[in-house]
């Protein structure tokens, strides 16, 4: 699961309107954010076995990051945070939260048995990555679904669909390079690519809204 995430940040953007998109990518994708980094300091692990269907990531320690209470606890914070920080919008808490724990939510359909229900125990995952057509599916059907009710919200706040389209366009270019370029040699390069591809789709959604209060304005 990767460009299936940024779905729920985009409805986050439906549901809120008022928040800006690019934090909303990053909450969708905060679970990884936290994982990559934490992979790269050798505190959760991984192993590259090639030849695993879909995904070669044998993910068999991230308690931190992707066990169920964790996952509650970085939602809570990072709702908290977003409550705090748009003190003016309604419901800004609860919607950049529940983007956050979406994540959690789709790595259990996706991911082999990897995320633990406590910590580094009792681990779940219904292993829809070793079926990898129908990942794929669902993986741009939800994006599909999610940008079709944002270009549907630019139109009515008369904003143009063109810079939503871009976004989704991006949003495809990323998958197919992450299917071609194959996987990374060891934690350290998978965490940086992963930061990466996080920080250019975050980038990609600042800029997609760059003109629009703006043309709301006019």
């Amino acid at each position: 699961m990767f460009v299936g995430h940024f779905a729920a940040g985009i409805v986050g953007k439906i549901a809120c309107p008022r928040l800006p998109l690019w934090p909303l990518i990053g909450a969708s994708q905060l679970l990884d954010l936290g994982w990559a980094t934490l992979v790269m300091a050798g505190v959760e692990k991984l192993r590259i076995v090639p030849g695993l269907p879909g995904s070669p990531l044998d993910l068999y320690y991230m308690p931190w990051t992707h066990s169920l209470p964790t996952a509650l606890l970085w939602s809570a914070v990072a709702g908290l945070l977003a409550a705090r920080w748009w003190q003016g919008v309604p419901r800004a808490g609860i919607v950049v939260a529940l983007v956050v724990f979406s994540h959690w939510l789709l790595d259990l359909v996706a991911h082999r048995p990897d995320l633990g229900l406590w910590f580094d125990s009792m681990k779940v995952g219904l292993g829809l990555w070793n079926l990898p057509q129908p990942e794929m599916a669902l993986e741009m059907g939800v994006v599909a679904l999610a940008g079709g009710g944002w270009i549907a919200l630019r139109k009515d706040q008369g904003l143009a669909a063109g810079p939503a389209l871009g976004f989704l366009l991006l949003l495809t270019v990323l998958q197919m390079v992450s299917l071609v370029s194959g996987a990374a040699e060891n934690g350290v390069q998978m965490g940086l690519l992963a930061l990466f591809g996080y920080g250019v789709t975050m980038a990609g959604a600042w800029v997609a809204e760059r003109r629009d209060k703006a043309a709301i304005h006019r």
